[in-house]
C-alpha cells in the first residue's frame, strides 16, 4: 500500500491530501506546523479572499462551481465578478507590465471559460474606466472551507499530525504507519525557502494587507491599478456564509512585515467606498463596519509554481508550491498534477 506523507496543511496541502486519499489503498499522513483554525504569518491560506479569477481554472473551476451549487457546507457561494481596466493603466497593460498577468487583458482567453462572460458596455462603466468585463465566479469563506477539506480528508482515513520539520527527509519517518513513507508531498509554500533539502531561493513573499468588514457587497470587483502606487491594488469580495467582505489590498514583493499598516488600511477602505459607494450606503469610510485587519504573505516564486518530482536522498518528493496569490483558484488543477506525479513514481520499477 502506498505510504505518503504530505507536509503542509494549507489549501494546496489539504487538496493534495484529499485527492490522494481518493486513490485506492493510499495511506496518507499530513504533517504541519499550522492547521486550519490557526492564524500565523507563515500560514497563508486563512488570509486569502478567496475567489476564483482566471488562471488554472480550466481544471479547478468546474469543481469549485460544483461545490458552490451542491455542497453548501464547503463555504463557497456563487458571486458575480467585475474586472475593470482603468484608462490610466492601458499602456502598462498592453506592455504586459502587471502583477496579475492576463487578468486585465483585452479580449481575454478566459472569456470562453465562463458561460456568462460578457464585456461591459460603456454605459455600465464608471468614470475613468476604459473597459471591463463581468462573469459568474465564486467566493470562498476560508474559515469554513479549510476545515471542510480537512474533514473530507479524515473521512477518507487521512491522519493529521503537528510537526515542525527542519529537513524534508524527516517527514518520511512521520507516517501514520510507523514505517518510512514511500513519497513525501512538499506543500510548504513560502517556508520551502527554509526547508532543508529544498531551500528554494526562488521563493519570495508578496505581502497582502486586507481589511475585513461586515458590510455586504453585491458583486466582486477588481481594478487594473490604483493611484496609490504599484504596490497597492484594489479588490473587493464577499465571502460565503457570513464570512465578511474582504477589502484589499497590497502586492508588496519581498516584504515580510506581519503587522497591518494603518495608513495603508485607510487607503484600502477609501478606495473601496469610492469604487463601490453602496458598500457603505453612501456614508464613506465611516460607514464601514470593521471586523479585523489582516496581513498574509503570498508564496511567490521566480519561474512560477513548482509541481515536479525529485529524489532527495532516499526519498521521493513531489513539490507543489509557489502559487503566489492563486493557491485556491489553482488548487484542484495543481493537486491533480501531484496525483499524476505520484502515479509515475509508484509505477517505476524498484532498483
Amino acid at each position: 500500500m502506498p505510504n505518503i506523507v504530505v507536509i503542509g496543511a494549507g489549501v494546496s496541502g489539504l487538496t493534495s491530501a484529499y485527492l490522494l486519499s481518493k486513490e485506492k489503498n493510499n495511506k496518507i499522513t499530513v504533517v504541519a506546523k499550522h492547521m486550519p483554525g490557526d492564524y500565523d504569518i507563515e500560514y497563508a491560506s486563512p488570509w486569502a479572499g478567496a475567489n476564483v479569477l482566471p488562471r488554472w481554472e480550466r481544471q479547478t473551476w468546474p469543481e469549485m462551481k460544483r461545490l458552490a451549487t451542491e455542497v453548501p457546507e464547503a463555504g463557497i457561494h456563487l458571486l458575480k465578478s467585475r474586472v475593470y481596466r482603468r484608462e490610466k493603466d492601458l499602456e502598462k497593460l498592453r506592455r504586459g507590465g502587471h502583477s496579475y498577468d492576463g487578468l486585465f487583458m483585452e479580449n481575454p482567453w478566459y472569456g470562453s471559460l465562463f458561460d456568462d462572460f460578457r464585456e461591459l458596455p460603456k454605459d455600465e462603466l464608471p468614470q475613468g474606466i476604459a473597459s471591463g468585463c463581468e462573469f459568474g465566479s465564486v467566493c470562498i469563506n476560508t474559515a469554513l472551507y479549510l476545515p471542510w477539506l480537512l474533514g473530507k480528508c479524515r473521512a477518507n482515513g487521512v491522519v493529521f499530525r503537528r510537526g515542525q520539520l527542519k529537513h524534508v527527509s524527516e517527514a518520511a519517518a512521520m507516517s501514520r504507519t510507523g514505517t518510512s513513507a514511500d513519497i513525501v508531498i512538499n506543500t510548504t509554500g513560502l517556508m520551502a525557502s527554509r526547508l532543508g533539502g529544498v531551500m528554494d531561493q526562488n521563493l519570495y513573499p508578496v505581502r497582502g494587507q486586507i481589511v475585513v468588514v461586515r458590510n455586504e457587497a453585491p458583486y466582486m470587483l477588481t481594478t487594473s491599478g490604483t493611484d496609490d502606487g504599484d504596490e497597492e491594488v484594489f479588490y473587493l469580495m464577499m465571502r460565503a456564509a457570513g464570512g465578511g467582505t474582504i477589502l484589499g489590498g497590497t502586492y508588496q514583493q519581498g516584504q515580510w512585515e506581519s503587522q497591518p499598516d494603518p495608513n495603508i488600511a485607510m487607503r484600502i477602505m477609501r478606495r473601496a467606498v469610492e469604487m463601490m459607494p453602496e458598500l457603505s450606503d453612501g456614508k464613506g469610510v465611516q460607514g464601514l463596519d470593521i471586523i479585523r485587519h489582516g496581513v498574509g504573505l503570498r508564496p511567490a516564486r521566480k519561474g512560477g509554481v513548482r509541481i515536479e518530482k525529485e529524489k532527495i536522498g532516499d526519498t521521493w518528493v513531489v513539490h507543489n508550491y509557489g502559487h503566489a496569490g492563486w493557491g485556491y483558484q489553482g488548487s484542484y488543477g495543481c493537486a491533480e498534477g501531484v496525483v499524476e506525479l505520484v502515479r509515475e513514481i509508484l509505477n517505476k520499477p524498484k532498483l
